[in-house]
């Protein structure tokens, strides 16, 4: 009997193609073709297995379920599922643990460089006709500088090995301390946050969105930093507080930020992060590339096959088992 697989994102039929290439036999898959909850409760309710990128999957999506399995996050962070209804409905919850360390993490170098020496604001004087090659903002190498990574998973660890190419000093902050041989494989040091923020020259945030980390990064902690310093947020939007950066920026409490996630996505169109000049925006982009699609994908198709035939979900991937 075929099962059947629904992505909730709205992808294009051409990306919905690609993802029914790598099916494994026995599936078929649809996908959203618009936002909102209605159109997912409509998609989901005969569905075995769902899939979600970026949609927000909440209680009211999982109850129409009636014959969902599983849950699978096409990517790491789940904040966007309810991971507690679906632990009371019975249904499993797996995501790829890892899968996009190394896209997001030279994201990652790509928007410190951008925030460290304004060049998405020079594309844009150029745009508009302007040769403006000194902005009034003093522009840094991120070669040898100290930089603080504020969570230190698959992701942070990707970005701390990137980051030895160019001589810098690495602090990292997480929950649970490395142990000595870990650190000096990895060439970084721990830090308690206060001293990681008054100390970094780049600041890149890589912690999981929880009740913990909320408004971690608020207008106290953008104070304790450097004035010439960047923060980077490829992370979660929740975890920082939007207007308090917006004022940190505008106030030149720091140097500058490069942004990729948001408290509300898509980003409002009167968002106070949209008129900055020392500010980079990108619309979610850190997990995107062509080279992590089919390897993924598999993955993912993998762990749906495990649950059909009965079997665990690995351990690395799975949420709720």
């Amino acid at each position: 009997m075929t099962e059947t697989i629904v992505v909730l994102d709205a992808i294009s039929e051409t990306v919905a193609d690609r993802l029914r290439a790598l099916l494994p036999e026995g599936f078929a898959l649809t996908h959203a073709t618009a936002l909102g909850d209605d159109h997912l409760t409509d998609i989901v309710a005969q569905a075995d297995y769902a899939i979600s990128g970026q949609v927000a999957v909440g209680g009211a999506v999982l109850r129409a379920a009636k014959r969902l399995k599983l849950l699978h996050k096409w990517g790491v962070g789940v904040d966007n599922l309810d991971i507690d209804t679906a632990r009371e409905l019975g249904v499993k919850v797996a995501r790829t643990t890892g899968s996009n360390a190394t896209a997001v993490a030279e994201f990652t170098i790509g928007l410190m460089i951008c925030a460290l020496r304004h060049i998405p604001h020079g594309h844009f004087d150029l745009q508009q006709g302007k040769w403006r090659n000194w902005r009034g903002q003093t522009p840094f190498l991120l070669s040898g500088k100290m930089v603080g990574l504020v969570g230190f998973g698959a992701i942070g660890k990707a970005v701390a090995r990137l980051l030895s190419g160019f001589g810098c000093t690495i602090l990292y902050h997480k929950p649970h301390r490395l142990s000595d041989d870990e650190e000096a494989q990895l060439g970084v040091t721990f830090a308690e946050l206060p001293d990681l923020l008054a100390r970094a020259d780049a600041v890149s945030l890589h912690c999981p969105l929880t009740p913990a980390t909320a408004g971690l990064i608020d207008r106290a902690a953008l104070t304790a930093m450097k004035s010439t310093a960047v923060l980077i947020n490829v992370a979660r939007g929740g975890v920082v507080a939007e207007d308090d950066l917006a004022w940190a920026l505008s106030a030149g409490v720091i140097h500058s930020a490069a942004v990729d996630v948001y408290e509300i996505e898509p980003l409002p169109a009167d968002s106070p992060l949209l008129h900055l000049d020392n500010l980079t925006l990108t619309p979610h982009l850190g997990a995107m590339a062509a080279d992590t699609f089919e390897p993924t994908v598999r993955r993912m198709f993998a762990n749906i096959a495990r649950v059909s035939r009965g079997e665990p979900l690995p351990a690395l991937d799975a949420v709720v088992p």
